[in-house]
């Protein structure tokens, strides 16, 4: 049956607004745990999170796939519980599977999506075919996708999830998967729809496309929000670059023994140098000028060095530093059963 128009441009200088958000299975789990946020139109936003730590399931309520069990969110300006079709009209959503017809091509694909969401008629053509420029699929539209890489796949779902204009658009991992140049490429999509104004909102386990991409970030663990910042100022929590020293006989006692040598060099704080399992590791912001300093001190205290690495800090270095534990250890599920709710939006 025919549905009436939904507004969709509602104004809002806001796109995000989460008040307390929880979100508990039937089974007991508490997937989401008194999440807040404020998140400012035109911002690139991220989630960052090993997996099971909340992140989908946060997006699933943030896109009304699921309804928290306490808490309120409002996105660009609608509450989720009380107008859902106006926010799934006025938001796109590229989930972690892609959700593209391979027995369609790539335009009809695209012009599904423009019927689903209700773009007007005479706006289709032009649309359809700016966004296959825009994904750099124009060469293929009249192709099936079943014949397309993953990262093809991955930008005409980009594609579909543009159609109708969103001025939001939710990422949930989406580069998951792909080898680094198809990665890149969907880098550059999202740089450019989020510099037309678009703000956009990522989920990912990796903090260099966190840090490429955001303004800010949250890092989420266990379903609770426990840093919000930058990714420069989350990343010097760290303490700077992490230089990483293997020795040949990493012992307990040999690896001790590179410790103290590390600290009595006089080159770095106490706090930043840590055994590892292959010998040891220094966070510091002078591990790129200092580094080679070390290693002389090594060799000169009669060690082995067998590897030698200075590399920016990761997510298990940025879990490490707020909550003293790495992100593999991350245990909480989010695959739960029973969390997909029909998606149709006004026509």
């Amino acid at each position: 049956m025919p549905t009436a128009p939904i507004e969709t441009q509602k104004a809002s200088s806001t796109a995000i607004t989460a008040r307390n958000v929880e979100l508990t299975y039937a089974d007991g789990t508490r997937a989401v745990r008194g999440i807040d946020l404020d998140i400012p139109t035109g911002e690139f936003f991220g989630f960052l999170g090993p997996n099971g730590a909340g992140k989908t399931t946060a997006i699933k309520t943030f896109v009304t796939l699921l309804q928290p069990t306490a808490g309120s969110v409002t996105v660009n300006g609608f509450d989720v519980g009380d107008d859902p079709r106006a926010v799934r009209s006025s938001i796109g959503y590229m989930a972690q599977e892609t959700s593209v017809d391979e027995d369609l091509t790539a335009r009809e694909n695209i012009r599904f999506a423009c019927e689903i969401y209700g773009v007007p008629q005479s706006e289709r053509a032009e649309r359809i075919d700016d966004l296959l420029d825009l994904v750099d699929l124009a060469d293929v539209a009249d192709k099936q996708p079943k014949t397309f890489s993953g990262g093809m796949k991955k930008r005409l779902d980009v594609a579909t999830a543009l159609v109708h204009e969103p001025r939001l658009v939710f990422l949930d991992e989406p580069t998951t998967g792909l080898d680094p140049r198809a990665r890149n490429r969907l880098w550059e999509y999202f740089r450019e729809i989020n510099q037309q104004g678009t703000t956009v909102f990522l989920t990912t386990q990796y903090l260099e496309e966190a840090d490429e991409l955001c303004d800010r970030l949250s890092v989420i663990q266990n379903g609770q929000l426990i840093a919000t910042d930058s990714p420069n100022a989350l990343k010097s929590q760290v303490g700077g670059d992490i230089l990483d020293i293997t020795l040949e006989d990493p012992t307990a006692e040999q690896r001790a023994h590179a410790q103290r040598v590390a600290r009595e060099s006089g080159l770095f704080e106490d706090n930043t140098i840590e055994p590892t399992d292959e010998g040891i590791a220094i966070a510091s912001e002078h591990a790129r000028r200092a580094g080679t300093d070390l290693l002389v001190a090594l060799r000169e205290a009669g060690f082995t060095v067998t590897g030698f690495d200075i590399r920016s800090p990761t997510l298990d270095d940025v879990f490490l530093a707020i909550t003293g534990e790495t992100a593999s250890e991350e245990t909480a599920d989010e695959n739960q059963p029973g969390d997909t709710i029909q998606t149709e939006v006004s026509r």
